[in-house]
């Protein structure tokens, strides 16, 4: 008789009723969970399944066995009144299975349709009804300001500090006590400095370095937030259950109480503060020599912003870092080195833009605009690796149980679909043949400068698993490093904090720390990489509801995009003058039938022949976008809907007619997808979690604005239209008018600032007022003046690959300098809903420093 095989794992729960397995372990595919073993299932679930193969062997389906921990125990949707008993929250997002019912006496007394954030007081599973309490009520879920705290609840991102770690902070001084210095080595005299964000607040390294016989001798000094952060104390707790700071547009849930974090632990400029220094030789070639570690007291001799430093790199007079030009200039050198010593060795970088989106003071999105890498950038990101390469050496020396940070080659099968990519744009570079990581940089290189290099770096983004915290060191694949670990970032990510304590085992004598059990670290490595993940999770789920209302007003007008993905149900199309990407499903593709090219990855119209592939430019129509879910829909338009047409169809109707018959189509059908197809879809979704090792990981320290900082918008002339992904350099030498030259050929529509989904009236008028009523259950706007709210968004892709873009920074990255945009005075946009603040989201994942 054959062994069962059972699983432990996590459950993802799709709007349709059924459900992915994900496993603990990797070496196992996800699993599918058919519709009739996920009843009283939710996403997040851990999960025992048995597993059966399908007819092949590639594919499983499982059945739960039992529900090992609920991943879910409060929920956030709108408060829906029943009955003068009972209430309920409607499970709009289909991942519970079931609405949630609320007693009357529980309810708060939130009024119908406003949301609320509940928590769970019985399961379905349980032999009980699924029911809860509401224990917040946010407010309107219309209302653009609750869309951050909506998303900060429906994750269980903890927003409030316990009462414990509050009293433990209000015991803090400004400045530490000078008995604190003893037994530490005092660098107070050094000249060591800060590279940060223009917004940043928290402080949590600096460097420098100098030139001897030997080679180029770096300090790499980092708060020391393990001396006050004692472990098991309220804020300790407190920190682990956050894992990590979570950066939203003009807000930061921190990790740590803002006494620390800004205050005692930042190193400020002028002050003196606690340190733990990694201490590195380099010989001329980038080689490191030797490396020593150490408790310290420093003192800031300057706080530079990321475009100061870069003027005094490109050699241009800045007065007031005249005493720290000479140790600016030494960093450039040595980064120059590392960075090249790095790439040789097989370190990828994909180059995929970044954007930031400027949202005013009523949580409107304004503008989207492409941010600027600089080498500055680059220069700490150096550093700060460095630094985490010589920590892992030395933990894995002393033959400690430690907590790296690892990241896993990619499979073979996707390695394989990625070179047929490849293959189908012209390269011609093999990638099975000799070291991975060279390989892949020499096969996109083949690709720099032309179109299609974009959807290239994200398609290999795609292609690579995800980076996570663990005990067992298998090396950083994306960084090309044997050893890597998390030391830099303590004030913001907890896992630093670990390995910190876990230095100070093995430098201090007597030390009070102890090393962690091996199970300790394991479940520390699961913890850590589960709210680092959530954190991925929440920002990019507020930047796509940003986006959905940035959206709102080009409904029913028209853009260029790239297609940036194909599959048997449809095209991914990438409007890169917003870095958004919607699906067009297959039967928008026009009246002819097309079939899926496997072997050559592109949709071919069975007829006449038509092709559509990655890479290809199309034109689309965004026909609807809801905030609510953060999603875009996309149609096919004007003369690219023409290509998918019968020969001989006799067809006089306009593309807008076309999408209208589309969308009320949608309107009326079911709209159930394949298995296949969600499995697709499921995948892209997950993509985006990824912690990527391509371009950088996440050793870029401040993630984005911090603190409601105000940063002012571009300066307009009267009567200019905002200009999407303006670049701040350029404008500021003058080539603002330039660039608007050589964009003409770009499509830039009027935006609709009424528009909040399909227009109704233009549906009336292109299908008559009879048609209209007859279709859509509405009473005709001739018949009355105002149009019912029946008419619902699209049924269109539910889908986006919300963060294939999310890792490629492989965490995040740092705050894209404002500071050459503030370097001038800014007029103020005109906006009636408030000032602007000008909010760094990377529309990539991440942000941060080391991967």
């Amino acid at each position: 008789m054959q062994k069962k095989k059972l699983l432990n794992g996590t459950i993802k729960r799709h709007p349709d009723g059924f459900g992915f397995f994900i496993p603990e372990k990797m070496d196992h595919p996800d699993v599918y969970i058919p519709r009739n073993s996920m009843e009283g299932i939710m996403t997040n679930d851990k999960v025992m399944i048995e597993v059966f193969p399908e007819k092949g062997g590639e594919r499983f389906r499982g059945e739960i066995i039992k529900v090992l921990e609920r991943g879910t125990r409060t929920v956030v949707g709108r408060f829906f009144k029943m009955n003068e008993h009972t209430g309920l929250i409607r499970d709009e997002g289909k991942g519970w299975g079931q609405d949630l019912k609320i007693k009357t006496e529980d309810s708060m007394n939130a009024k119908d349709k406003e949301l609320v954030a509940a928590q769970i007081l019985s399961y379905p599973d349980e032999g009980k009804s699924f029911s809860g309490k509401v224990t917040e009520i946010i407010g309107d879920a219309l209302d653009p300001l609750t869309d951050i705290k909506r998303v900060i609840r429906s994750n269980n991102i903890p927003l409030e500090f316990s009462k414990a770690a509050l009293d433990e902070a209000a015991h803090f001084t400004e400045t530490p006590d000078e008995k604190d210095f003893k037994g530490r080595k005092d660098l107070r005299d050094m000249s060591l400095i800060t590279i940060d964000g223009a917004t940043a607040k928290d402080f949590d390294d600096a460097v420098y370095v100098e030139t001897t016989d030997e080679g180029f001798l770096l300090y790499v000094a980092i708060a020391d937030v393990s001396h006050y952060v004692r472990v098991g104390s309220a804020i300790d707790r407190d920190a682990y259950e956050r894992g990590t700071s979570v950066y939203f547009p003009n807000y930061v849930v921190p990790m740590l109480p803002e006494v620390l974090s800004n205050g005692l632990c930042s190193l400020n400029p002028h002050v003196p503060r606690l340190c733990l220094v990694a201490e590195m030789l380099f010989d001329y070639t980038g080689e490191m020599k030797r490396s020593d570690f150490y408790e310290a007291v420093m003192e800031s001799k300057a706080r530079v912003t990321y475009g100061e430093a870069q003027e005094v790199i490109d050699g241009n007079d800045v007065p007031k870092f005249a005493h720290v030009k000479d140790a600016i200039l030494r960093l450039s050198d040595l980064a120059k080195i590392l960075m090249a010593k790095r790439f040789k060795e097989g370190s990828l970088d994909l180059e995929i833009p970044d954007t930031e989106l400027v949202i005013d003071g009523a949580g409107v999105p304004v503008d989207i605009q492409r941010s600027e890498r600089l080498f500055s950038h680059r220069l700490i990101e150096e550093m700060m690796l460095a630094a985490n390469v010589a920590v892992a050496k030395f933990l894995h020396g002393k033959n400690i149980p430690a907590l790296y940070r690892i990241h896993e080659p990619p499979n073979e099968q996707a390695i394989r679909i990625l070179e047929k990519y490849l293959a189908n744009f012209g390269g011609t570079t093999k990638l099975n043949q000799g070291k991975l990581q060279k390989r892949l940089t020499k096969a996109l290189e083949e690709f720099e400068g032309r179109p299609e290099a974009q959807i290239l770096n994200i398609l290999t983004l795609r292609s690579m698993s995800q980076a996570k915290y663990s005990m067992n060191n298998v090396g950083h694949f994306g960084l090309g490093f044997e050893y890597y670990t998390h030391f830099t970032s303590p004030i913001r990510r907890y896992p630093d904090l670990i390995v910190h304590r876990l230095i100070k085992t093995q430098v201090m004598k007597n030390s009070q720390y102890r090393l962690m059990t091996e199970d300790d670290l394991s479940s520390a490595g699961t913890i850590l990489s589960a709210a680092e993940q959530r954190s991925v999770k929440a920002e990019r789920q507020v930047q796509s509801i940003k986006k959905a209302r940035f959206a709102q007003r080009f409904v029913g007008q028209e853009f260029e995009g790239m297609i940036s993905s194909v599959a048997k149900f449809g095209i991914f199309v990438l409007l890169r003058e917003y870095d958004i990407d919607g699906l067009v499903r297959v039967d928008d593709l026009g009246k002819e039938y097309f079939e899926y090219d496997e072997e050559n990855l592109r949709l071919v119209a069975k007829r006449s022949g038509f092709t559509y592939a990655i890479g290809d430019t199309v034109k689309i129509q965004i026909v609807a976008a809801d905030p609510e879910l953060g999603q875009i829909n996309f149609a096919l338009a004007g003369a690219d809907l023409e290509k998918g047409m019968d020969e001989d169809e006799d067809d006089k109707t306009t593309s807008a007619q076309r999408n209208a018959e589309r969308y009320l189509k949608k309107l009326h059908s079911k709209g159930k997808k394949s298995r296949e197809e969600e499995e697709i879809l499921e995948d892209r979704r997950r993509g985006g979690d990824r912690r990527k090792g391509g371009r950088r990981e996440d050793d870029r320290k401040d993630k984005g604005p911090k603190r409601f900082e105000k940063r002012e918008p571009p300066k307009m002339a009267p009567g200019q239209k905002s200009k999407f992904f303006h670049d701040s350099r350029k404008e500021e030498k003058g080539q603002f008018e330039k660039q608007q030259k050589a964009e003409k050929h770009r499509l830039r529509p009027e935006p609709r600032q009424d528009s909040q989904g399909p227009d109704k009236k233009l549906l009336e008028m292109i299908l008559g007022p009879d048609r209209y009523r007859q279709e859509t259950g509405e009473t005709s706007s001739k018949d009355k003046p105002k149009l019912s709210k029946k008419l619902m968004f699209a049924e269109t892709s539910k889908l986006r690959d919300n963060d294939d873009n999310s890792e490629r920074n492989s965490d995040s990255l740092k705050d894209r300098d404002s500071d050459r945009q503030n370097a001038k005075k800014r007029g103020k946009t005109a906006n009636n809903r408030g000032s602007v603040r000008k909010a760094r989201v990377s529309s990539n994942r991440g942000k941060g420093k080391a991967r």
